[in-house]
């Protein structure tokens, strides 16, 4: 049976670390992301050096047409989908204090990163279900990537904090739902990983990792995430559904 996975947010940053490190693990890939094709077709062209399929699923997240359409490309061309990895997301445009959040800013960054991300779950979930209720050994996944932020308090982009905290709880309600299917749900919590997102505040948090911001001294980067996902989708954690696995190195440990 193929092996096929959709990535939202899929052509750079922590989602391509994901894709690269699935493609080298023999999975077809949809890569979602909402610049033109064309704008991302070196990249689609890498990762099928690996020998598998990779198609492109243009489409904002936040769009209940667009999540539609992805997910219909997907089992279209590949026959069904057995992984979701929920990466998409965005920051606020202006860092703002709390006092002077916006509800424009708050709207734009929930609807896509909380409820594109549930929604989206949902329809893949549905898929999902339909295999596995047909085929009790289909495999099949759901990955969702929050942040530190969903336990980090960060009172300059709280909408930013309340979507990743959202997010660990749509992963314990899917894993709970699909439970009796032994379809696992797992949530990735990344930490300060060196993305294109955080390159603007490269000086800043290289002073922080020298100061001791972490315990393992140096930056995340996107193949940290990747080797997680990896690990899940090989089936190498099957006892762990609903569980959050840190990827932060040690920031978030309690240290005197």
């Amino acid at each position: 049976m193929n092996k096929n996975a959709l990535i939202t947010g899929g052509s750079r940053g922590i989602g391509l670390g994901i894709a690269q490190c699935l493609a080298a693990e023999g999975w077809n890939l949809g890569i979602n992301g909402v610049r033109p094709e064309e704008q991302v077709e070196t990249t689609l062209t890498e990762l099928r050096q690996s020998g598998v399929e990779v198609i492109y699923c243009q489409g904002n997240i936040a769009s209940k047409e667009d999540r539609h359409n992805m997910i219909q490309k997907m089992v279209g061309h590949f026959g069904h989908l057995n992984v979701l990895i929920n990466n998409a997301g965005v920051a606020p445009r202006e860092r703002k204090d709390l006092l002077d959040m916006s509800e424009e800013s708050y709207d734009r960054v929930l609807d896509i990163n909380l409820k594109g991300t549930f929604f989206l779950s949902q329809l893949a979930a549905r898929e999902m279900v339909k295999s596995r209720t047909a085929d009790p050994e289909f495999p099949a996944y759901l990955v969702n990537i929050s942040s530190i932020s969903a336990t980090v308090v960060s009172p300059n982009r709280g909408q930013y904090c309340i979507s990743k905290a959202g997010m660990s709880m749509v992963t314990q309600l899917f894993a709970a739902r699909l439970g009796e299917l032994n379809i696992p749900v797992y949530e990735i919590r990344p930490g300060v990983i060196y993305t294109d997102m955080t390159s603007v505040v490269k000086e800043k948090y290289d002073k922080l990792i020298r100061e001791g911001l972490c315990v393992q001294k140096r930056w995340g980067y996107p193949d940290d995430i990747g080797k997680a996902v990896a690990a899940i989708t090989r089936g190498d954690l099957p006892y762990s559904t609903g569980q959050v696995i840190m990827i932060d190195g040690g920031l978030t440990m309690p240290r005197l």
